[in-house]
């Protein structure tokens, strides 16, 4: 495998909640989240779930190359489930959560998952690009964020916002009319985006937590054709400093309204023989 991966935390020193990893024939990304400035009711953390959630759906996906993505995917999540339930609340409101992306080679062709708004990006011979990503957490969030965006990004009023419209998030989270992510439930697997596509058509595969894609999703500064070029040319290193560069010239959101300044970002390329 032709693997080049990069993972940067918000802010150096902070711990990184995302999560990436290959094997052969195979990959996943998950981007941990909880709810701005509260408690988890977790004793083990939003990164302790995305990087234990990772590891055991990447096990479970080439371990069990027939068995489907999804089921796969609660297995996972209810061996996580069955690692902590006895230590914390996972009925809190605030319980990690975390974006899932996973893709394994079978019969010929990529299978791949998503959940949440992390991002897959399929490249073909032909140069053309298919960017996959689970649309409903941004629609959701779309409706409930408008006093956040409406102030500066780090002042003690966004806080308080930001605050507000996490919980208000959470309401909607994984039921139906509103958004799926993992967590402590197993059936949020069955709501996942899956697909397949025939391997021969495909020159290279990205992994993208929303940290990595905001040139193009949220900054509108690039495109997925663009996203592509710097992968392929310069690796996920650069597509992340890119980020970060575009980031430190608007840290209040002035420009582009956000919840944090800074995000954790990970960018998983893999190029297909």
């Amino acid at each position: 495998m032709n693997v080049v991966l990069d993972s940067q935390p918000a802010e150096p020193g902070r711990e990184n909640e995302d999560f990436a990893a290959a094997a052969p024939g195979a990959a996943v990304l998950l981007d941990g989240a909880g709810v701005a400035g509260a408690e988890t009711g977790c004793t083990h953390g939003i990164a302790w779930f995305s990087s234990t959630l990772g590891g055991l759906l990447l096990g479970a996906i080439t371990a069990q190359s027939t068995r489907p993505l999804t089921a796969c995917l609660a297995d996972s999540i209810r061996a996580v489930r069955s690692l902590h339930e006895d230590t914390c609340d996972l009925t809190y409101r605030a319980s990690p959560t975390s974006t899932v992306l996973a893709v394994r080679v079978t019969a010929g062709a990529l299978e791949y998952l998503v959940l949440g708004d992390s991002t897959l990006l399929l490249a073909d011979a032909d140069g053309k690009t298919n960017a996959i990503t689970d649309q409903r957490l941004d629609e959701v969030g779309r409706q409930l964020r408008g006093p956040v965006d409406a102030l500066p990004t780090g002042s003690p009023q966004h806080a308080a916002a930001l605050a507000e419209y996490r919980d208000a998030l959470t309401g909607h989270r994984n039921r139906p009319g509103g958004f799926w992510i993992a967590g402590p439930d197993p059936q949020a697997a069955q709501h996942a985006l899956t697909g397949a596509v025939p391997l021969e058509s495909l020159t290279s595969v990205s992994l993208l937590s929303d940290g990595a894609t905001r040139l193009v999703d949220s900054f509108e500064l690039s495109t997925w054709p663009q996203t592509l070029a710097v992968l392929s040319a310069s690796g996920p290193a650069e597509l992340i400093r890119r980020v970060r560069e575009a980031e430190a010239g608007d840290s209040e959101g002035r420009r582009w309204p956000r919840g944090k300044t800074h995000d954790d970002a990970t960018a998983l390329h893999w190029v297909l023989p």
